[in-house]
């Protein structure tokens, strides 16, 4: 034999040798459903070498249509057509080098489960309540650190883990029916096994996977069964925008555009206004799109499509395999907007009874309302988002309960914000809060002022929209503006604590009061039809005082907030148009009864809520 031969040879060998070795490490999404709306399907394939096999289907009802090769030979992408006559079931994917099977996988279509297509999302007539999971409750302490994951448990570090998890939220399940909450927003649960400040779960590193220290993707689901038979829907917290620098793929990109890269570390400009700006400059919007948020955080590339396939078809599969309600979709206007359109749009065409809520934190109506479906906006924008958390009347409640002057001045600020409500093609599918997980808790905006506190939460769960609380808010919960404090464990969380949030136990006599107050509140609200679809109608504020009703064709609720720190008498007339025929209205929380034909004696500050008759 002659030294090419021999060469040649050698290489053949080993050649076949490393393809007799070929590992498939992931295929994603991991399965995926019989009688989708969408019939389409693509998988993405990651191993060693993987691009350089060829994959065949055998199986009746699935078609593998296209197979796409990327420049990294570790990835295939195959495009599958899942056909109305596919049964569900098991079936091989074989991957051959030539004319060898030199790997297999396993694919698993599964049945939907009843009523699927047709999943409920939130409404009007829901309370949410958000969730910081590793800062609610210790369901399970023997996950709290897990074998191989960066970050271990450190309670006594307000930015490190404390140890929350799924368990923690299913065992207080009693609890939040019984206060009268009828939905949870839990921030994110999936993977993020970053070196620090790991707990907040915005730095994905696994679309597919619950973090460990959480629990698992199967007490994901069984915590939303669980939920859904107390009459609690679940809402998911999702990240299109960015994931996290130790994101497995990370250190093996598919392609160079999977992500946008720029020549050094470039941050987002975080001007909210650039993609309505007229005269904005296409390398500043760029930044605002582009940018990352942190260097932690690689901002992805939903203009490459693959990319922008993988990620709705993550939502999808979340949805599905969790039976959700909604999701509430993080920073939503900084991915490509035209992609937001499309990514909303197939979601809502799958599940047309869903709901999804996008953060816009800005304080102008012009600029929140630009992305709310049926917006008719000057640039020719077109979104298909159904709703947004309403941070425009946030910032206006707060201003107008904390304004010093008592003849309006704050509430006309509110007032005023209501009124821009004419830029919104829904805002009564908008959601309403007091505060959230990144800033301040309301007890502390209101300078910890009880009657404030009082004002603010009826404010909330009597407007239009659909209220959203704080874990925490119902207890009094207080905080700086530092996120590790905002986001402070719920006592009575941990074995030990000797304060405990859900018995009671240790809780100040105001605590108390403000939880059995929130308590009654929430289930009052519960059958309350006039606050959940009814109109709204408001009178401009007079002498430190803000009136509105809302009302059906059921029920006329009065609602009544005094800032006032003197007694006041209320003089109804001004409100004829509305109490024509009213003679009495009963306070929904104290149960007594006014005579509407006269003037109201109002107590110093505070709310009342009348069910007028």
């Amino acid at each position: 034999m002659n030294l090419f031969k021999a060469i040649l040879l050698l290489v053949c060998l080993s050649s076949q040798n490393l393809f007799a070795q070929s590992k498939i490490e992931r295929v994603e999404p991991p399965n995926w459903w019989v009688d989708m709306k969408n019939p389409n399907l693509q998988l993405l394939v990651y191993g060693d070498n993987m691009g350089d096999l060829n994959p065949s289907i055998d199986y009746a009802g699935v078609e593998l249509v296209q197979v796409r090769k990327v420049k990294n030979e570790n990835y295939l992408f195959l495009d599958l057509v899942i056909s109305e006559t596919a049964q569900a079931g098991k079936f091989p994917i074989t991957f051959k080098h030539h004319d060898e099977v030199v790997a297999t996988h396993t694919y698993t279509l599964f049945p939907r489960e009843k009523g699927a297509a047709e999943l409920q999302g939130f409404n009007n007539e829901d309370v949410m309540y958000l969730i910081t999971p590793d800062r609610f409750a210790n369901g399970d302490p023997t996950n709290d650190n897990v074998a191989g994951m960066q970050e271990k448990v450190d309670r006594a570090n307000k930015g490190g883990r404390h140890g929350g998890d799924i368990e923690g939220i299913r065992k207080s399940l009693d609890y939040l029916a019984d206060m009268g909450f009828t939905s949870i927003w839990l921030n994110p649960l999936l993977e993020n096994d970053m070196e620090v400040y790991s707990y907040h779960g915005y730095s994905t590193t696994d679309f597919y996977k619950v973090d460990p220290r959480f629990g698992s993707n199967e007490a994901y689901r069984q915590l939303s069964k669980e939920a859904k038979s107390k009459g609690i829907k679940l809402i998911m917290d999702m990240i299109v925008n960015h994931c996290g620098s130790f994101h497995w793929w990370m250190d093996d990109l598919p392609m160079e555009d999977w992500i946008n890269q720029w020549p050094a570390y470039t941050g987002t400009n975080h001007k909210k206004t650039l993609l309505q700006d007229p005269y904005a400059a296409e390398l500043d919007k760029k930044i605002f799109r582009d940018g990352w948020f942190v260097e932690t955080m690689p901002d992805m590339n939903q203009r490459n499509p693959l990319m922008g396939n993988y990620l709705i078809q993550n939502s999808i599969w979340w949805i599905e395999y969790l039976s959700l309600a909604g999701i509430r979709m993080d920073t939503y206007p900084y991915p490509d907007m035209d992609y937001m359109t499309e990514w909303t749009e197939r979601v809502m065409a799958e599940y047309p009874n869903f709901n999804v809520v996008g953060e816009e934190w800005f304080g102008d109506p012009a600029i929140v309302s630009y992305w709310q479906k049926g917006k008719v906006n000057p640039n020719g924008y077109t979104s298909e988002l159904p709703s947004l958390m309403d941070f425009p009347v946030q910032t206006a409640a707060v201003n107008a309960i904390n304004d010093p002057e008592s003849w309006g001045a704050g509430w006309v600020e509110l007032y005023e914000t209501l009124a821009k409500d004419f830029m919104y093609p829904a805002p009564n599918d908008l959601v309403v809060f007091p505060d959230n997980h990144d800033m301040m808790r309301i007890y502390s905006q209101v300078g910890e002022d009880y009657e404030k506190f009082k004002l603010a939460n009826t404010f909330f769960l009597t407007t239009r929209g659909v209220p959203e609380f704080y874990y925490g808010t119902e207890i009094l919960m207080s905080s700086d503006g530092d996120h590790g404090i905002i986001r402070s464990d719920f006592p009575g969380g941990w074995a030990g604590d000797k304060i405990n949030g859900f018995t009671g136990e240790g809780l100040t006599d105001q605590q108390k009061e403000a939880q059995q107050w929130m308590k009654k509140l929430l289930n009052w609200r519960k059958t309350a039809t006039a606050v959940h679809y009814g109109k709204l109608l408001h009178f401009i504020p007079k002498d430190g005082v803000y009136v509105y009703f809302r009302y059906d064709d059921n029920q006329k609720i009065m609602v009544i907030l005094n800032k006032n720190t003197k007694p006041y008498t209320l003089e109804v007339d001004r409100f004829a148009e509305v109490l024509d025929g009213v003679t009495t209205g009963k306070s929904v929380m104290s149960g007594q009864t006014f005579d509407m034909t006269k003037g109201l004696n109002l107590p110093q500050m505070g709310a009342l809520i009348l069910e007028l008759k």
